[in-house]
Order: structure tokens, then sequence, then C-alpha cells
């Protein structure tokens, strides 16, 4: 785990005294056991040279059967308010604290409201391993996840229809940076159909220095019963495998400690299309699924190996191609 003091992973980072380039987000999800349903709800602050900063506040609510509702409200970021201080977020009608979310959002015929609690003990998962990493420009994206492995309890009601929360697993994360990467898959999950006490976060991630599209980064952690394997060091991230498609992730890594594989992949009709703005107004499209199919090989040096698959998976994909066959929602 990295060895920096912070006084609080979610204090927001963007100062509206500075004009600059920031996007920033503050995020968490929710699976039911089983993989039918899922929930997502999402505020951000966007900034750019040249335009006033804005604050959004985003809703998906997952279902195989009745399909996927998403909303989304923009506000001035005047009218929105983001402590600097730890998790305290208010955008339009969502709020978002410690322990605490509650919201409702509307967009078309499309209605989303939730009232949930979730706990707030354990460490968090960090996964860029020096502090340069986090205070310096590189990676231009910055990401922690405060509450990793945490449970939801509550409702949220879909265009009217109540569905009861009742110690679904989730995870509460934060990232920030000057623009969205320009090719990236994100994965969590924390819901296994046959395992439990079972944690894997990871992302590859393509960045554009200058006019060129730098070689694939790949990032992983890997908690399970007790034992935590991040391969984020400088020579394990250099020997990292992450392929991306449009639908997939597939990955590969090794350390002294332990190697992991796996594969992560949604099929369209499981995916919500997302247009993510960059600061400079070009367009990233992220095609968000928490209902995706995963599988996983843990194979620790010194114990057993861990097979586990799930239905109830997260994955992002986030691409500048706008042929990329996904329905747009908001």
């Amino acid at each position: 785990m990295l060895a920096v003091a912070m006084a609080d992973w979610n204090a927001v980072r963007f100062d509206p005294n500075k004009s600059r380039d920031h996007v920033e987000s503050l995020y968490l999800k929710l699976n039911e056991p089983g993989g039918k349903r899922a929930l997502w709800v999402k505020t951000t602050i966007l900034s750019g040279a040249g335009r006033a900063a804005v604050a959004e506040a985003w809703a998906i609510a997952f279902d195989r059967d009745a399909g996927h509702t998403a909303a989304k409200q923009v506000v001035p970021f005047a009218d929105a308010s983001f402590s600097r201080d730890g998790l305290d977020v208010k955008v339009a009608d969502v709020s978002l604290t410690a322990g605490r979310t509650h919201g409702k959002l509307a967009m078309g015929d499309s209605r989303i409201e939730w009232e949930l609690e979730f706990d707030t003990r354990g460490d968090p998962l960090v996964p860029y391993p020096y502090p340069k990493m986090y205070e310096g420009g590189f990676p231009s994206q910055k990401t922690v996840t405060r509450f990793p492995d945490t449970r939801f309890s509550g409702s949220y009601r879909v265009n009217g229809r109540e569905v009861r929360v009742d110690g679904w697993k989730g995870m509460q994360s934060h990232n920030w940076g000057k623009r969205h990467t320009e090719l990236y898959a994100w994965a969590h999950v924390n819901q296994w159909d046959d395992c439990d006490d079972l944690v894997i976060e990871g992302a590859t991630g393509r960045l554009k220095l200058g006019p060129v599209l730098a070689p694939p980064l790949t990032v992983l952690c890997v908690w399970h019963a007790g034992s935590r394997y991040h391969f984020n060091d400088v020579r394990t991230l250099l020997r990292n495998k992450g392929v991306i498609t449009l639908r997939s992730w597939r990955f590969e890594a090794e350390n002294a400690q332990a190697r992991v594989r796996g594969e992560l992949a949604a099929d369209t009709d499981e995916m919500v299309g997302l247009r993510y703005e960059n600061p400079n107004g070009e367009m990233t499209y992220c095609l968000n699924s928490k209902v995706s199919w995963a599988l996983l090989e843990l194979e620790p040096k010194d114990g057993r190996r861990v097979r586990a698959s799930s239905n109830a998976a997260a994955l992002e994909i986030g691409t500048k191609d706008p042929k990329h066959g996904v329905r747009m929602m908001a």
C-alpha cells in the first residue's frame, strides 16, 4: 500500500480559483447477489479554460429483465458543493457523504431515486505505488477506491418500481485528472458466484503523449482472504499485459508473490453508453456495464490457486471511436 499521508482520499482536488483543465469524479456501485441488478451513481466536476465549470450527477439502474435506465443532470459548479476535507458532495438533488447517499434524477421518461447507507470501515485500495504518481503530472488520471469492499442497505426506485437493497456488495471510489484517458478499460469485482472475500480492481490505459498514443499500461490489485497482491511496482508494470476491445478486457500479471490472469466481457445489451466530455470539448465514449461477466485465476506462490467467476462485474471501456455500437443513454 502507498506510504503517503492523505487526510482523506475522498477530498476533492479541484480548486475553482485556479484556471485549469480538470475532470474529477466521486462514484459508487452496488450489485445484487446473483447479478440480476446493479446501481451506479456518480458526481463529476468538469472545468476547462475559457468555460465555466459545471457539476454533473449521473445514475444508471442496470436490470437484466426490465432493461437499463439512465439519468443525468448538469448544474453550474457554483450551485453544487464538493468538500476539500472528505466525502461530502451535493449536486442538484444528489447527495453523497461518508456512509450515506440519497438522490433523485430524471431525464426524459427515466426517473431514478435512491436512499442508501454503506459501511465505511476498512482500508482504501490505492493502485499507484508512489506518492509522486498522485502529486505529479504522470499519470494524468489519478484514482483511489476509498471503500473497495463495502455493503449497502436501503432501497432505490426506477420509474416508481422499488428495489430493496439488503447487504449488497459494492464500492465507492474517486478519480481526478486533466482529461479522460485516451483509451482505457477499468474493472472492479467483489461479488462472485463461487468465492467470498475476493476483490479485484484494475485498469489498462493508453495515454496520448503529444500526437502519439503510448503503449498500454496495466495496473492490477487483488485482495483475497487477508492477503493483498498489488501488481504495480515499476518492473511489474512493464511486464503486465492488458488487451482492450470494445466489449472486453483481458489481463495478466506476475510478481514475487503471485500470478493473476483473467477476463471481463459484456454483451452489447449489457452496456450503457455515456458521453464523457473532456475539458477541451472532445468526447470520450464510456461503454459502461455493472452486470458483465468475469473470470479470474489467482495463483499465490505460497498457496492454493483460486479460480472465481462472476456475472456481477463492473466493466468500463473508454474509447474515442464513435462507431462503438452501444446505445448512448446519457
